[in-house]
């Protein structure tokens, strides 16, 4: 430990045994909940508060601690340290952890023991960083699993439905933070919701959900484009609405800020390499919400019959990714010639494209000015190809 800290003694994690008193431990903070509130049985009509945290001293060896008490004694506890924060905790109550029940709703740590702290006995100190030996505060940026444990969002999306339910790691870059949005449930709880996109070198942009308001000052730290994250054990969802998956941040989720793993390094160098394709994509993608209406000035003419598709996504490597909307109309020769036709004959026209594979080409020009990203529409063609031909 640090100079300041060299004449205490502290009980290692690697050491804990249960009923050990009078002991002195050092961690830093990786993990932490809200505070909340449960009814008391003792005491009709009162509520007992708790919250948890997650503290580690080594790379091998990181405990729960959990504290329970009335409501100003925890609220007080909880806001008086952040995750990163490195503390010194005196005397708490050892116990052995009964794995099953309690990780199914808490981090999974490789000790045996969980640490108790009561409002009468133990004492909870935040270190400066000036005290502590950076050893002790770099384990901030180690995952809690193997570095090469998790999926990539690619991964995710094309897995589907089979992972729906599932908790899972991930490795991911921040594309995106919004902003907090705050609510009042039916029974008066109040609550908050954050959404984080997250990219990696498959996926342009995934959705995950933080619901606690730790994660979410946690996410309102993350620089997009420039931070990557290791999410140990979030949950992955079908999102029906959106008819896509998502990831949900939940009490058992430690999320590693700026991990110093080889693979959390060969994602960094992706998303610097790519930084200025990225911010191009946003600004078309936000450009081509709106809907592009085709006409014959836009779209030459030529021999070969060309088509608007209603919502087709095109992407072109890497990530310049946006959604186009242009009228069901097959172009000829002559616009002419298309509104001419019987009702009979463009139902056959239809009929011919309909269930067909296609590619669509898109030729689009960008203009830079003072002002925003400008976008003209040339050329736009549709060519049926052979199913062999199309991947995915």
């Amino acid at each position: 430990m640090a100079n300041s800290f060299a004449t205490r003694t502290f009980t290692t994690l690697s050491d804990l045994q249960p009923n050990m008193a009078n002991l002195k431990v050092i961690g830093v903070v990786i993990g932490k909940t809200d505070v909340k509130g449960f009814p008391d049985r003792k005491n009709i009509g009162s509520e007992r508060y708790t919250f948890s945290f997650t503290i580690r001293d080594s790379p091998a060896h990181f405990v729960n601690a959990a504290s329970w008490g009335n409501e100003d004694y925890i609220k007080s506890l909880s806001d008086s340290f952040r995750v990163g924060d490195c503390v010194i905790i005196e005397n708490p109550l050892i116990q052995r952890k009964e794995i099953e029940r309690e990780e199914k709703f808490s981090p999974a740590t490789p000790s045996h023991c969980k640490l108790l702290l009561s409002e009468n006995h133990s004492t909870v100190k935040v270190c400066s960083s000036y005290e502590v030996d950076t050893k002790l505060l770099s384990l901030i940026h180690l995952p809690v699993k193997q570095s090469h444990d998790y999926y990539s969002l690619g991964d995710i999306v094309a897995n589907g439905h089979s992972l729906n339910g599932k908790i899972i790691n991930v490795l991911a870059a921040v594309k995106s933070v919004g902003e907090p949005k705050y609510f009042t449930t039916s029974d008066r709880r109040k609550g908050q919701r954050c959404e984080v996109r997250l990219y990696d070198e498959t996926e342009s942009s995934f959705a995950m959900t933080c619901w606690d308001n730790e994660s979410i000052l946690l996410a309102q730290s993350w620089i997009p484009r420039e931070t990557v994250i290791f999410v140990s054990d979030v949950r992955i969802s079908f999102d029906k609405f959106r008819n896509c998956m998502t990831a949900t941040v939940i009490s058992k989720t430690i999320i590693t800020t700026n991990p110093e793993t080889p693979e959390a390094n060969i994602l960094l160098n992706f998303i610097r390499e790519n930084k200025e394709t990225n911010v191009l994509d946003e600004e078309i993608e936000s450009y081509f919400k709106e809907s592009i209406n085709c006409n014959s000035s836009n779209l030459p003419a030529s021999g070969s019959q060309s088509a608007g598709i209603t919502g087709m996504s095109y992407r072109a490597w890497p990530f310049l990714s946006f959604k186009i909307y242009i009228c069901l109309i097959f172009f000829f020769n002559q616009v002419n010639e298309f509104l001419a036709m019987t009702d009979e004959q463009k139902t056959a026209l239809k009929w011919q494209f309909l269930l067909e594979r296609s590619k669509i080409y898109l030729k689009v020009k960008s203009k830079r000015g003072e002002s925003a990203l400008k976008s003209e529409l040339p050329s736009a063609k549709v060519h049926t190809c052979h199913p062999s031909y199309l991947v995915g």
